[in-house]
């Protein structure tokens, strides 16, 4: 009788163990979707067509680039070489010019209510200039790095080489508010460096962007909704400029001339949808047409 009844228990004992899954080895519940990748959202790829080239002065390290009135204004880089310039289209050639001191290194400009706002890049340093004469009329503060700047025609948008964007109000330049821009996949997109507000869209150049910890794509633009901070689009300018870039080889060399010439400058003309694009120290100025890209 005994080895009767350890008989059943053992046979209870065997069917209650088997009776549901097995617990976790941690003893916590099991989460399927803890290592899940985030989901690529898909988003519109653009390149582009060439209507017209113009000479871009291969001195001028572009920082800053905006149209009005049927001449561009560009803010260049580089300490002892910074300006802030308005050059005739046509002929690349400087018409006024303001020459920021020899230990600035300009960075991005923008117009907003008929006045020129130029920012620095570690000076901490923002001015304020008429538009006509280009001249000074005040000067500001502001915390850390200045990259590019652009406007919605309210407040000024900067951008710091990190994937947030500030906005500021333009007499007292107080932050008003920040906007995080993601890309596709969640993760946030850095080195964002000169800026364009075009027809509701920041259109933002990635500095350096074929590096593979940056987007892994050679100069492309990102165009970015200012209300969240995703990307609705990119566009492609993968070899507008070939004689301007350096080796694909040599993309990451800093000891390359040409290290640097990545593509940086969009300016847009809202009255005739116009856009030209340029890049640091490039031999030219390209007027384009974005068009969708054959995927």
């Amino acid at each position: 009788m005994r080895k009767l009844m350890l008989l059943l228990f053992a046979l209870m004992f065997t069917a209650c163990s088997q009776s549901g899954p097995a617990a976790p080895a941690n003893g916590t519940a099991s989460n399927t979707n803890a290592t899940a990748p985030a989901k690529k959202e898909s988003v519109p790829v653009y390149t582009f067509e060439i209507v017209k080239t113009h000479p871009h002065d291969p001195q001028a390290f572009t920082q800053g680039l905006f149209y009005h009135d049927g001449f561009l204004y560009e803010s260049t880089g580089q300490e002892g070489r910074s300006q802030l310039r308005k050059v005739e289209i046509a002929t690349g050639k400087v018409l006024q010019k303001w020459d920021l001191p020899g230990d600035n290194f300009g960075e991005g400009a923008a117009l907003l209510n008929d006045k020129i706002y130029q920012i620095t890049w570690r000076n901490g340093i923002g001015r304020v200039f008429s538009l006509n004469e280009l001249k000074l009329l005040r000067e500001f503060s502001y915390i850390g790095e200045g990259w590019g700047l652009t406007t919605d025609g309210t407040n000024l948008i900067m951008s710091q080489g990190t994937h947030v964007l500030k906005f500021m109000e333009p007499e007292s330049f107080k932050q008003t508010r920040t906007l995080p821009v993601l890309r596709e996949d969640g993760r946030p997109l850095m080195n964002l460096n000169e800026l364009e507000y075009v027809n509701g869209e920041i259109w933002a150049n990635v500095w350096h962007s074929e590096r593979p910890d940056i987007l892994g794509k050679t100069n492309h633009i990102a165009r970015i909704d200012p209300e969240n901070g995703k990307i609705v689009g990119w566009i492609d300018l993968t070899g507008i400029s070939p004689d301007d870039q350096p080796k694909p080889d040599n993309v990451n060399d800093p000891f390359d001339p040409k290290a640097e010439n990545t593509l940086n400058g969009i300016a847009y003309d809202p009255a005739t949808g116009r856009i030209w694009v340029t890049g640091k120290n490039w031999r030219k100025l390209y007027e384009i047409r974005v068009v969708p890209k054959n995927q």
